[in-house]
């Protein structure tokens, strides 16, 4: 049965007084520890409350010269959403900002709503962590993103000057706050996007993990709202519920991922689709149950969009990748005519890159995937689709449909907490020092061998105490040999 929107819509909009910011005078505020690289993200209660979000609501305003315009503001399932979207809401509308609550969205919903309507926005989510964190993801007027490089440290510290203060004073005039359902204008241009109508028949089990995918699923590939499409939907885990009572909404951990592995193979499905919690990430699983890897889908929706650019007279389609895709991807790309760029990791980076070159698509290896037709920011469902439409336009398993794209063999993100991780690189390429392979160090160091046998990067997580390596190599013995190398030099 599908989820009653109605009912989420009404829990979303309870009314509670909103409290004016009030502070210990003795008490400096200090928001660093949830304002991140790209979005605020923290602990309920702890780094981040209805206070805070209150200040970073008049505080969105006032960067942004927003008084007097439309700001959009919308939510996930988790339990703190709702109370911190009116908070948000009130924040904003004491400083003359008029707010429309979207109420319940999926973070790829945000990023249509603020393209659509060309108004800035923000949504409460902390995608895949834990039930007790929470955020704020921001996106500007044509869902241009905000980072710390784009306005999120002014963000702060004028956040930091109203809970200092103990005050928000009012604009002139007041804001008014009302009510914008963007779901089915969501999912009809999506639509719009890639046209399944035609598609052969398929069965496709979804794990929403309790996440937004519970809404938007049913809205784009279901019935909900629209006709209905060529596909039999098992729904796993599409109860709207922040506390992941069955799973962390993480497909990128592979244990997240066995029970839409079991469900494809108990269905007989042709495949399976995995979303995090703000449901802005898909992952693929073929019809055996084994994940596809997120370079892979890269690639097949590379070539898709290329063709579909050079339909449209596009002579040499753009299309960027991060540097921790499979070096599979830029080869596809130029063996089809397009042209491949190279990025650091991370959306913000991703999506000014997309705009300076007019890219047709984007493709990371944590599975965000980003469309020039989707206002150059990433949507996991708008990837779904894509493959949905290219394994219908052949008769083969998705299994055999992949094998192309995945010519190479590669290790996955591995993770070791190190304490001095400049060190730890420093090991590594003394190490490799003498032989034939060169270094980059665009984002983190990247170690290639001039004879195309492996390449390796060493990056540390910037919100994390991690030192992060991905091995490609033409083979497994050799990814084993370099990733076991590697790894003895970093945690020795």
């Amino acid at each position: 049965m599908w989820t009653n929107r109605l009912s989420l819509h009404r829990a979303f909009r309870v009314q509670r007084k909103i409290r004016p910011v009030t502070t210990d005078k003795t008490k400096t505020y200090d928001l660093s520890a949830s304002f991140k690289a790209y979005d605020v993200r923290g602990i309920v209660g702890d780094s981040i409350t209805a206070e805070i979000v209150e200040a970073v609501g008049a505080a969105f305003v006032d960067v942004l010269e927003l008084a007097g315009e439309t700001v959009l503001v919308g939510g996930d399932m988790r339990p703190s959403s709702p109370e911190f979207g009116k908070a948000f809401s009130d924040g904003a509308a004491t400083r003359g900002a008029n707010v429309q609550l979207l109420d319940l969205i999926s973070t790829d919903e945000l990023y249509y709503a603020c393209g659509a309507l060309n108004a800035a926005g923000v949504t409460f989510t902390a995608s895949h962590n834990p039930a007790e964190y929470n955020g704020i993801k921001m996106a500007k007027a044509g869902a241009v993103p905000i980072s710390s490089e784009t306005g999120l440290k002014e963000i702060q510290a004028r956040a930091e000057e109203y809970l200092n203060a103990g005050t928000i004073p009012a604009a002139g005039t007041r804001g008014l706050i009302g009510v914008h359902d963007v779901l089915k204008g969501y999912a009809e241009y999506l639509r719009s996007l890639v046209d399944l109508r035609g598609s052969r028949p398929l069965k496709v089990v979804v794990d929403a993990g309790n996440g937004m995918a519970g809404l938007t699923t049913p809205a784009v590939l279901g019935d909900a709202l629209l006709p209905g499409l060529p596909f039999e939907i098992v729904p796993l885990y599409f109860e709207l519920d922040g506390s992941f009572p069955n799973h962390p909404a993480n497909p990128l951990d592979p244990a997240n991922l066995r029970d839409l592995q079991a469900a494809v193979l108990e269905h007989g499905a042709d495949l399976g689709l995995a979303f995090d919690g703000d449901a802005d990430r898909c992952f693929v699983i073929d019809e055996k149950g084994e994940p596809v890897s997120p370079s892979a889908i890269t690639g097949m929706v590379a070539r898709r969009e290329i063709a579909r650019a050079q339909g449209l007279g596009e002579e040499t389609p753009t299309i960027i990748h991060n540097l921790l895709t499979s070096r599979a991807v830029p080869e596809l790309v130029e063996r089809h005519g397009g042209r491949a760029v190279r990025t650091r990791v991370g959306h913000s980076f991703i999506k000014a890159v997309m705009a300076e070159e007019g890219a047709a698509f984007g493709g990371e290896h944590s599975a965000h995937f980003y469309f020039r037709d989707f206002w150059n920011a990433d949507t996991g469902m708008l990837a779904a689709m894509h493959v949905l439409a290219a394994l219908s336009e052949q008769d083969g398993p998705l299994s055999e449909l992949c094998r192309e794209y995945e010519p190479y063999t590669s290790s996955g993100e591995i993770n070791s907490e190190i304490e001095d991780k400049a060190a730890a690189v420093e090991r590594v390429r003394a190490d490799f020092e003498g032989e034939d392979v060169e270094v980059d160090h665009l984002d983190g160091s990247t170690f290639i061998a001039t004879d195309g046998s492996f390449w390796f990067n060493l990056r540390p997580s910037n919100t994390e105490p991690f030192l992060r390596l991905n091995v490609e190599a033409t083979d497994t013995a050799t990814m084993e040999r370099v990733r076991d190398r590697v790894l003895a030099l970093v945690r020795g």
